[in-house]
């Protein structure tokens, strides 16, 4: 048997949390709504009548999909992201994840890409801390054509 990449697996998870997130944003703005109205009506004015909570897992949800599957395109000259530290870094996304997490877990339409997100960085740091190393070459999405 095959020995299990968390790391890989928690990126999958990571990714179908982006993706949830992104369409629950995307559906945010049509029906704001906060999870928690129920307890308070104070967090209210983050989703309406200026879409902030919104906005914020749109920009976080992209994020998180550039980060996880980054096209094969140059930042700066030669450079491309999945070339560089902070794409390799399991620490910088236990960092930013978590942010994420409670911004989807704010918007109604987002509780499920919050659970996911808190599964995938489950996974991550159990793979951080059997000190698994990100592989930078299979994340990225080649977007050149070869001719063979």
């Amino acid at each position: 048997m095959g020995k299990l990449i968390k790391n890989h697996w928690a990126r999958l998870i990571v990714l179908t949390a982006a993706i949830y997130q992104v369409a629950a944003a995307l559906e945010g703005f049509f029906w704001p709504k906060v999870f928690w109205d129920f307890l308070t009506t104070n967090l209210d004015p983050a989703v309406r009548p200026i879409p902030i909570l919104q906005t914020l897992n749109l920009v976080l949800g992209i994020l998180a999909l550039a980060w996880e599957w980054p096209l094969n395109l140059p930042l700066s000259g030669t450079t491309k992201f999945a070339e560089t530290v902070m794409h390799r870094s399991i620490e910088a996304r236990l960092v930013v994840y978590p942010l994420s997490s409670l911004a989807a877990l704010l918007l109604y339409q987002g509780t499920n890409p919050g659970i996911y997100y808190l599964v995938g960085m489950g996974v991550y740091f159990w793979a951080y801390s059997e000190g698994e190393v990100s592989s930078r070459m299979s994340r990225t999405l080649d977007t050149t054509s070869k001719k063979e």
